[in-house]
Parts: structure tokens; C-alpha cells; sequence
């Protein structure tokens, strides 16, 4: 996997496999490692982005993580002037992502964010509430802006008289396609400025809230530092709270309960639910809660192949079914709000004993407050930028898809996925400008075709290639602190990929470690999922293994034991989904998914970041 000298391979020379031939032609070239950057790129360590790229990357999803890179960055260097921190660069290497933290700037740089970070970064937690109410409504507007684009449903054989008579309206559809594919392209990188407005400050304070108190506590655990600050109500948890309300209202509904309980598609429960009186009362409410609260991925919103509850109403009719079949049972089918309050006051107010000083009281409330005030937006904006508006993006970009369909350019809607965002305004022009020139004009749709033909041929070759962890030149010590805290990128990480993971050794571990996310203790059957789409197979008492947990598989975390994953820090999605649901949670160990099968009974412990292989299964 790596050389003998302490260093993964030169990304220059690194070899994909001879499958994947042709895959740089999917990407811009800026995303490439390049000789002329080559001093640079092999100084730097570059990493597999398992949590925002987990899988193979289709050409124009690629621009949400050009749009994150963007407005994460800035925020860190130029809005908010974080002294130390920098930005994070992207490449591509095959169809996978890999990133790399960049270093600290010049002292003198560093001195001069120094001047405005204090004024700029306290002044957004002092004002949180009301700025967080400001960035919704703005947001929101957005989102709607979006869906209210127009795109050409077909190049229509005349222009229609209402747009040449009694005065020409001066452009037609030809402007009209490509200025609705610009649009929506200028609004999805607006969307994402939006996104960082708060979300860096927000691991911010919590990093600033851990280190006040591993200076007051000595030795206090990364577990107890978690308990206190879960407790949020957000928007991200919504979809699943509105599913659980249309359980409970099916459950004084009998005949409803009955339908929803069955085998039947989404399609057929409807039919057969609006035969019945009581059923058309419950799909009244099913309607008020789908805008917009279904407009969540069924995966993790940044690929175009996941969906929607919307577009299939099969998954969260799926999850009201176990609910309703778990409250006949008597269990609860809510996350436990009132405990995880409960736990967390009586943790904070038995580490408030512990403090001596006046200085040192201030400085703790000041910091819990701050945390406690700013720590539930990191899932809020998630439900409305990740789920609501690239919901709508896909619906308004398989629109354009239609089109190109109807006019023989490409063989399926989601082809147009095949092409990255500058290859997309070439297409709609070829297009364009052969419906101006009249008829019997040759277009290029074999060319098109052909070329989406491959690249699902190279992306769906590298599903099956287990790609290198890291590229280039480790630090001797991992300090960024968001490589540590969402990504679960740390020093010990990074040696065990330098020795590489012997699968055939596998066998013989019987304990991982990781980062203690979520409290608790417990044991379980084990259930590893590498897919998204495999998350249905996962079973009532069991343990999620995977490399990332989703915000959006909330309907799951009432009925696992614990979760496991392979990526991802104290603050990644993953950990805070796990201590909102009281669940207990080891992320970050790097090698869960590789190491343990489904069915083995694991120990995991939430409170030391340890996990126990304590049988293997058969």
C-alpha cells in the first residue's frame, strides 16, 4: 500500500487500475494533480473524503464538493479569519476524492487574522438566534428561487406567436435552456456560501468548549464532553418526528393501521387508503408533511442516484410499517428527548462541582452557552442545504435531462449526470444551435451517448476497487483540528495505513479503537453495510457497521444497539446523530468495515472508544 520510507505514494505516479482508463476526461482539469503544481501537491498528505465521497464520483455531482471547497475554505481564511487554519484542497485520483488539509500560514499572516477573528467570530455567537432565523428565511427564499426556474420542456417547431406578436420578446428558448442551466448552477454554489455561513463557528465552539474543559477536568473523557452538549432539537431529525406522528395517528385508525402494516407498494397502500374515510384523513396529514419534510435523501444528498423519500415513497412508508408494528409491540418509537436532557444536565451540573475559581466558572459557562446556543445548527442547515435543496436541484437538472431525451441527445434522464458542469453548457449550445439552423441539421447524439455509456462503464469499475487510504507525505503529528473532529483523521490513523491492512490477518483482530462519540456500553450482532442502498437490510437489536452513518437513516437509530464507523470524528454527523439518539457510537476507526463481518457479536464501548470482537460469526 505504501513505501518503506513513511510515505504513501507520490499521487503523480500512483497507478488506478487499467479499467478505469479514460476517467480524467470525466473531471475539470483543475481537479487533477498536475506536473505544473507538482512541488506543492507532493508535499501535501491527501486523504480519501470517505464522509462527503464515499463512492465513486459522477461528473456533475462533483459540484457540491466544488462548491463546499470554496465556501469552506473562505470562511476559515477570509471571512472569519481563523489565525491558524487554512483551507481544504481537493483532487481527484480515479473516480474517488481525496483532500488535504493545508498548512498554517506565515506567522505574520496569522497575526493579522488574530485582529479580526475575535471581533468577528464572538459577535455571530453573541447574536446566534437571531442571525440563525435571518439565514433560514434566506436560504428558503433560495430554495424556492430554484424551483421556480423554468427549464424548456421541448424546442418547439415555431416559436409560439405570443412570443413574436403584438413585439418580439427579443430571446427564445435557445437563451432560455442555457440561461436556466447557469442559473441553477450560480444558485447551487450561492446556496453552499450560504451553507458555511455559521457551520464552521459551530466545530468552532465545540472545539473551544472540549479544550476549556480538558483544562478544568483533567481527564475527562471525550464521551462526557459529548453528553454535554447533545440535546438539540433540529431540523435534520424532522422527517423522522413527522413519520413517528403519522405512526401514532395510524395507531387510532384501524383499518389505516392495517394497510400501512401490509406488503403492499406505496402505490397500492395510497389506492387502498383512499377507499376508506379515516384513510383519506391520514393522507391529508401524510400530504402536509411530505413539503417539506420528505425532501430528504434516502442516502446521504450528494448523489444523484440516492433519491428522495419523495421520489420514492416506498422507503418512508417502509419505516411508518416498523413503527407501527413496534407500538402494537408497546415500545417507543421517539428518540428519548427527556433522558438525553436528564444525562446531560446531571453531567454538566456534576462537573460545575468541580470548579474552584470565579475566573474559571465564567470561562466554562461561557463556553457551554456558547456551544449550547450555536450546537444545533451543524444539523439544521444539514435537513436544508444536503436534503431540501439538492432535492431540488436533481428534480430541476433531470428536467433539462428530459429534454435532452426527447431530442435524441442522450439515451437516459440521469445521463446527464455523466457530464461535469462545463461540459453541460457545450451540449445545450450543440442542441440550441441546431434547433436555430432549422431542419435536418446532424447533431452529435451518438458522441454524447457514447461518452455517458463509458463513464458509467469506469464508474461502475471502480465500485470495485478498494481505493489507497491516503496520498503523499504524512505530518509527523495530525493537529488541524477538523481533520481531527469531523473528518476522525488523527496521527494513530495514519500509521496503520503506512502498514497497511493485511485483509488476510483480518480474521485475527479481535479489537478496533476509535473516537468515544456516544456513551454507553452494549453488545450485539453485528450488521456492516458499505452501500448506502444497503441500509433496508439492517435489522431490530442489531449494531450498524459502516464506513459513515447519514443524518437521514434517523428512522434507524431508535431500533440499533450502537454504531461503529470507519471514518469520522467527535463532531462528524455521524457522532452527533448517535448522542442525540442516546445511542452509544465508536466513529473513526478506519478499518470496522474491512475487520468485521455481519454477524459477529461485538462489545462496543462508547465510553472508552474501544470495540470487541467477542465472537465470530461461523
Amino acid at each position: 500500500m505504501a513505501e518503506d520510507t513513511g510515505r504513501f505514494p507520490d499521487p503523480h505516479e500512483f497507478q488506478v487500475p487499467p479499467e478505469l482508463e479514460g476517467w480524467e476526461e470525466m473531471y475539470p482539469t483543475h481537479y487533477l494533480f498536475s506536473q505544473d503544481r507538482a512541488e506543492w501537491e507532493k508535499a501535501q498528505f491527501w486523504y480519501q473524503d470517505k464522509i462527503h465521497a464515499p463512492e465513486p464520483m459522477p461528473p456533475l455531482d462533483l459540484i457540491f464538493q466544488e462548491a463546499w471547497q470554496i465556501s469552506l475554505s473562505q470562511y476559515t481564511t477570509r471571512v472569519f479569519c481563523i489565525p491558524p487554519a487554512q483551507g481544504i484542497a481537493q483532487r481527484m485520483l480515479g473516480p474517488y476524492m481525496y483532500i488535504c488539509a493545508i498548512p498554517p500560514p506565515p506567522e505574520v499572516v496569522i497575526g493579522e487574522k488574530a485582529q479580526l477573528f475575535e471581533k468577528r467570530v464572538f459577535y455571530v455567537f453573541e447574536h446566534y438566534d437571531e442571525l440563525w432565523d435571518k439565514w433560514l428565511y434566506k436560504f428558503r427564499s433560495l430554495g424556492d428561487e430554484m424551483a421556480a426556474v423554468k427549464i424548456p420542456p421541448e424546442l418547439p417547431k415555431f416559436v409560439p406567436e405570443a412570443e413574436v406578436l403584438p413585439a418580439p420578446t427579443g430571446c427564445y428558448v435557445s437563451y432560455d435552456l442555457i440561461e436556466a442551466f447557469d442559473t441553477l448552477v450560480n444558485q447551487m454554489f450561492k446556496g453552499w456560501q450560504y451553507h458555511f455561513e455559521m457551520l464552521n463557528l459551530t466545530y468552532l465552539a465545540y472545539l473551544m468548549f472540549a479544550d476549556v474543559a480538558r483544562k478544568l477536568f483533567p481527564g475527562i473523557s471525550e464521551s462526557a464532553i459529548g453528553k454535554m452538549v447533545a440535546g438539540a432539537y433540529v431540523s435534520m431529525f424532522r422527517p423522522e418526528e413527522e413519520l413517528c406522528r403519522l405512526a401514532r395517528l395510524a395507531m387510532s385508525m384501524r383499518e389505516v393501521s392495517d394497510v400501512l402494516k401490509s406488503g403492499m407498494s406505496a402505490d397500492q397502500k395510497f389506492a387502498e387508503l383512499q377507499k376508506l374515510p379515516d384513510g383519506k384523513q391520514w393522507l391529508e396529514e401524510f400530504d402536509k408533511a411530505k413539503d417539506p419534510w420528505f425532501y430528504v435523501s434516502c442516502g446521504s444528498g450528494w448523489f444523484h442516484y440516492e433519491g428522495s423519500w419523495n421520489t420514492n415513497l416506498d422507503i418512508p412508508y417502509g419505516y411508518i410499517k416498523g413503527y407501527v408494528e413496534r407500538l402494537e409491540n408497546g415500545e417507543k418509537i421517539e428518540r428519548s428527548m427527556d433522558e438525553i436532557e436528564k444525562q446531560r444536565d446531571e453531567i454538566v451540573a456534576e462537573y460545575r462541582k468541580l470548579i474552584k475559581t470565579d475566573e474559571d466558572r465564567k470561562s466554562f459557562e461561557d463556553a457551554y452557552n456558547t456551544i449550547r446556543t450555536i450546537y444545533r445548527y451543524a444539523e439544521d442547515h444539514l435537513f436544508w442545504v444536503e436534503h431540501w435543496f439538492h432535492t431540488i436541484w436533481f428534480q430541476k437538472i433531470r428536467e433539462i435531462g428530459s429534454l435532452l431525451v426527447k431530442h435524441d441527445m442522450i439515451n437516459e434522464v440521469d445521463d446527464i449526470f455523466m457530464f461535469n458542469r462545463y461540459e453541460i453548457p457545450e451540449l445545450l449550445t450543440e442542441l440550441a444551435t441546431g434547433w436555430a439552423l432549422g431542419v435536418d441539421i446532424p447533431l452529435r447524439g451518438q458522441y454524447y451517448k457514447d461518452k455517458a455509456e463509458k463513464r458509467k462503464k469506469i464508474l461502475d469499475a471502480a465500485k470495485e476497487w478498494n481505493p489507497i487510504p491516503a496520498l503523499g507525505v504524512p505530518p509527523e503529528e495530525v493537529a488541524e483540528p477538523f481533520t481531527i473532529m469531523l473528518w476522525g483523521i488523527t496521527t494513530d490513523k495514519v500509521k496503520e495505513w503506512l502498514k497497511g491492512v493485511d485483509v488476510a490477518a483480518a480474521e485475527d483482530i479481535s479489537e478496533i479503537k476509535g473516537f468515544a462519540s456516544s456513551a454507553g456500553v452494549i453488545e450485539g450482532p453485528a450488521r456492516v453495510l458499505k452501500l448506502l442502498k444497503d441500509i433496508v437490510d439492517l435489522q431490530p437489536g442489531e449494531i450498524l457497521v459502516c464506513p459513515s452513518t447519514n443524518p437521514s437513516w434517523a428512522p434507524v437509530f431508535t431500533k440499533i444497539k450502537a454504531a461503529v464507523t470507519d471514518i469520522g470524528g467527535l463532531t462528524s454527523h455521524a457522532a452527533i446523530v448517535c448522542r442525540e439518539y442516546g445511542v452509544p457510537s465508536v466513529t473513526g476507526t478506519g478499518v470496522a468495515t474491512q475487520v468485521i463481518k455481519t454477524g459477529d457479536i461485538l462489545k462496543v464501548d462508547g465510553d472508552t472508544g474501544v470495540v470487541t470482537i467477542v465472537e465470530r460469526k461461523g
